[in-house]
């Protein structure tokens, strides 16, 4: 269910458009540009592309109301004075357009909030891939006084030490990096610890 309205969500510009343009040649362009736009965010939604989702919808909302006003204007020097029911589609395109942006920004604010309590664990994503030889035997989750984290016990095939171990995956030292772009400002960091019988793979929020 939440597949299908994501993918109404991204295509609806593109639909609204197809409702007031009069041009073949700007509408065509126009058209393709946020079929476009709504394909990269429907592979962000399905996680095809590794990006920040309330970030991506609210960037994408952001940009469409410019992308029509700018069709609309390039439709207007070539066309005459539109007629009255175009007028009456322009005004509803406006307000099913306005509100959809005012959702998604209520939407991302309360998202924005909800982050501050730290009750959510990293994505598994910002795991490091693993490299041939090395096995991870458990993943999950936990919360303590710092926040909730991501951990991951790995193991090798190859009978490398542990200190190899963590060098082969690179995490000699902990690595943070930016987690959002607009909404989400927390870093995600991402470390490795000997914990005596395995390796552990820690991803955790740090601000």
């Amino acid at each position: 269910m939440l597949t299908i309205l994501g993918i109404l969500f991204a295509v609806a510009p593109a639909v609204v458009w197809l409702t007031i343009t009069r041009t073949r040649s700007v509408g065509l362009a126009i058209g393709g540009a946020l079929l476009a736009g709504a394909g990269l965010l429907i592979s962000v939604q399905q996680n095809w592309i590794d990006a920040p989702r309330p970030d991506a919808h609210l960037v994408f909302m952001a940009l469409v109301p410019l992308l029509i006003a700018c069709g609309a204007g390039l439709e207007g020097r070539h066309e005459d004075s539109p007629p009255e029911e175009w007028i009456s589609r322009r005004n509803g395109a406006i307000g099913f357009l306005g509100t959809q942006f005012a959702l998604t920004l209520a939407v991302g604010l309360l998202y924005a909030l909800m982050i501050n309590e730290g009750s959510d664990a990293p994505s598994s994503k910002t795991l490091p891939s693993l490299p041939p030889g090395i096995t991870m035997l458990e993943e999950g989750t936990s919360c303590g006084s710092g926040g909730c984290y991501r951990v991951a016990t790995v193991t090798s095939e190859d009978g490398l030490s542990h200190p190899q171990i963590i060098r082969q995956l690179g995490l000699q030292h902990e690595s943070c990096r930016s987690s959002g772009w607009l909404l989400d400002w927390r870093d995600v960091c991402v470390g490795a610890r000997d914990a005596g019988e395995n390796v552990t793979i820690y991803a955790s929020w740090g601000y």
